[in-house]
């Protein structure tokens, strides 16, 4: 299958309007250097203030999440950890959920090392409860091959690569949570940059993905913008029209 043309608008599902956003953050919200870029942050301010709620997708740990949650005013729940934890805030209440057995994570990571691999886990995982996250300093196929018939769930996001049990990742997470609210991913603009969200890019009613991106999320996207990074985040809002019935 090959990439979708750049810029390319697909026509979206009629059923059902666009009533939510569901963004991963690194290389979609920031630039290559992981910085926020400001016109994307931009966007979400105005989706917010149109009552349209904004939903982090991340590879990355809760609290750094939930750091970036707050300060941007956000009012959609997050999925972290690649869908192993879950948050949401309803009802002056904070819950959290974890959908993952860290254990699995932790088994397939020994197997690694019992392998002789140099894995060098991130500086964030000592945060994880759902995963092991690595250093992308040795290939995916090596750890896949080590792993052999470990029933765990490997997975590439471009700054790190993930172990988690095999009932984890973004879409199981998100469907759950957005049906707490009364949402579909069929309701949503998606914009994603990674192998972690091919599935929920599938599944949207709006799919974004970036030149920056991933093969596999560039084919899974309905819409690859020109501009990569955070600003191909703008573009995709835009081409998505979620904004042009908006009060």
């Amino acid at each position: 299958m090959t990439d979708r043309a750049r810029g390319t608008r697909v026509p979206r599902p009629r059923i059902r309007r666009l009533r939510a956003v569901v963004t991963d953050v690194d290389g979609t919200l920031t630039d290559a250097r992981r910085r926020l870029d400001p016109q994307a942050l931009a966007w979400i301010h105005r989706l917010e203030a149109h009552g349209l709620p904004v939903v982090l997708a991340t590879g990355n740990v809760l609290p750094i999440a939930l750091a970036l949650h707050r300060f941007l005013g956000l009012s959609g729940p997050i999925v972290a950890e690649n869908g192993g934890v879950v948050y949401d805030r309803r009802d002056g209440v904070d819950r959290v959920e974890r959908l993952a057995d860290r254990a699995v994570a932790e088994k397939a990571f020994r197997r690694l090392q019992r392998a002789k691999l140099p894995v060098r886990r991130l500086f964030t995982d000592r945060w994880r409860e759902s995963e092991v996250a690595l250093e992308p300093n040795v290939s995916l196929a090596r750890i896949r091959r080590a792993l052999g018939d470990l029933p765990v769930f490997v997975e590439a996001t471009g700054f790190a690569i993930h172990l988690m049990e095999q009932r984890a990742g973004k879409l199981p997470a998100l469907v759950r949570i957005l049906a707490s609210r009364g949402l579909a991913l069929e309701e949503c603009v998606v914009l994603g940059d990674g192998d972690n969200d091919v599935a929920m890019l599938r599944a949207a009613g709006f799919g974004v993905s970036f030149p920056s991106g991933s093969r596999r999320a560039r084919t899974a996207a309905g819409y690859v913008t020109r501009a990569r990074f955070g600003r191909g985040f703008v573009e995709g809002l835009k081409a998505s029209q979620i904004l042009a019935g908006a009060s």
